[in-house]
């Protein structure tokens, strides 16, 4: 799997631009991929904050993932502009038939691919050789666009999950 989505993202935006990350349960379609870019691009052309237009950007990446810009240098994201990208999000979820909001499943890329994997069964994927420290974690946590840069795909060691796994137990 090919992980260079860095320049897929516009270079005119500032770092500190904000960042919302939505993974989906699973990958979608080829059709529904196309639909959904379909609906982003809508969403961006008419985002807005009081009115004035959002300097915003919108990506799947990975068939799996949802990624929202704004560059707040420019205009300031409200809480109804906010709102809208959230409501955006939940009409692809009602559409498509998948969940978006679920911060306990988690995704690493395994064997080339994403693999979901629900947060109680972490210590046990350790265990049992599923991931080890070296493995690949999208950290949705990232909340600019410097950090989606250099944070987002990242070893599971350099990640907050280190804190909640004993490797120590991992078959070799």
């Amino acid at each position: 799997m090919n992980l260079d989505y860095k320049y897929l993202l516009d270079g005119n935006f500032h770092p500190d631009s904000r960042v919302w990350v939505y993974q989906c349960n699973r990958l979608f379609t080829m059709n529904e991929a196309l639909e959904i870019e379909e609906m982003l691009k809508e969403f961006i052309l008419h985002w807005k904050s009081h009115g004035i237009p959002v300097k915003g950007e919108a990506h799947l990446f990975f068939g799996q993932f949802i990624i929202l810009l704004a560059d707040e240098t420019a205009t300031g994201v409200s809480g109804c502009s906010t709102d809208s990208s959230v409501r955006l999000i939940k009409d692809i979820e009602q559409r498509f038939l998948v969940n978006m909001f679920d911060r306990t499943n988690l995704a690493f890329l395994v064997k080339d691919k994403v693999q979901m994997l629900p947060l109680p069964q972490l210590q046990y994927a350790a265990e049992n050789g599923f991931i080890n420290g070296d493995t690949l974690y999208f950290n949705n946590l990232v909340q600019t666009k410097q950090e989606l840069e250099t944070k987002w795909i990242i070893p599971v060691k350099d990640s907050w999950l280190n804190s909640r796994i004993s490797f120590s137990k991992t078959v070799s």
